[in-house]
């Protein structure tokens, strides 16, 4: 394992592929870690190089006390980059790692070069329902929110077809700590990017974006791709037949929308 020690978190990394090429940081969802992205691995790494990285809170990263703000985690990636003597890389994001990459865009715009957006949304719930999954985790732990979590992130086929699949990822979701979950739980209840605050509007984005959405994605639907790609000038959406995690069911489909899109 490979750590950064930046000023008030241990970030667990991976870099993989030639340095001559550019790099591509791919960051994972609420409840993952690095290791979501492994079916992106064999096809992107003769293109590019990889950075992945556990976002503050999940695996092997450390875990600072209190709630965090999406701030918090886009700080840590430049960070991070800075750490690498990385100046600028492109960037794809999915679920909480694209409420991330809306981050980076308004607010790190010369360190993105361009920025692909999966399955995620300008505003990702509602504060009662971020607020009511933070004090059942706290009260209960992170079990009772598995099964469900699975249901939103694989279709039934998929599930059905595909259990070992389905068992490695949930076996990531019961290893998260809750205390790491809720912090990020906080992070995503208190992110807006839909305009309603000036500094933080999705409209600000002037990266070539990339926004891939699943046809059945019940957590960030077809509606809130369509509204990030209205917002973002020049953006391109793509729908994949696929649930919440588009990365991982969709794959094949996915990794070609994203060679495509960066054009290696």
């Amino acid at each position: 394992m490979t750590f950064a020690e930046l000023d008030s978190v241990r970030i667990r990394y991976e870099l993989t592929g030639d340095p001559a090429l550019p790099v591509l940081v791919l960051s994972h969802s609420l409840g993952a870690d690095l290791t979501m992205w492994d079916p992106q691995l064999p096809p992107l790494t003769p293109h590019l190089r990889l950075l992945r990285y556990d976002t503050r809170g999940h695996g092997q990263s450390s875990i600072p006390d209190g709630a965090y703000s999406v701030a918090d985690l886009g700080g840590d990636l430049l960070g991070l980059l800075d750490a690498l003597d990385i100046s600028r890389a492109s960037f794809c994001g999915l679920s909480m790692g694209g409420v991330i990459g809306q981050w980076l865009g308004i607010h790190a715009p010369d360190r993105i070069d361009k920025l692909i957006l999966a399955d995620t949304a300008a505003k990702i719930g509602t504060s009662e329902t971020w607020n009511a999954r933070i004090e059942m985790v706290e009260r209960e732990g992170l079990e009772p929110v598995i099964p469900g979590t699975l249901e939103r992130w694989f279709t039934a086929s998929f599930r059905a077809t595909q259990p070992e699949t389905v068992a490695r990822i949930s076996a990531i979701l019961y290893a998260t700590v809750a205390k790491g979950y809720t912090a990020c739980c906080a992070a995503l209840r208190d992110a807006d990017f839909r305009g309603e605050f000036q500094d933080n509007d999705v409209r600000r984005i002037k990266a070539s974006t990339l926004i891939l959405t699943g046809r059945q994605d019940p957590v960030t639907t077809t509606t809130d791709g369509k509204f990030l790609a209205d917002a973002i000038t020049g953006s391109t959406y793509v729908e994949l037949d696929a649930a919440h995690l588009s990365n991982v069911e969709a794959a094949d489909a996915f990794n070609a929308a994203l060679l495509s899109f960066l054009g290696v």
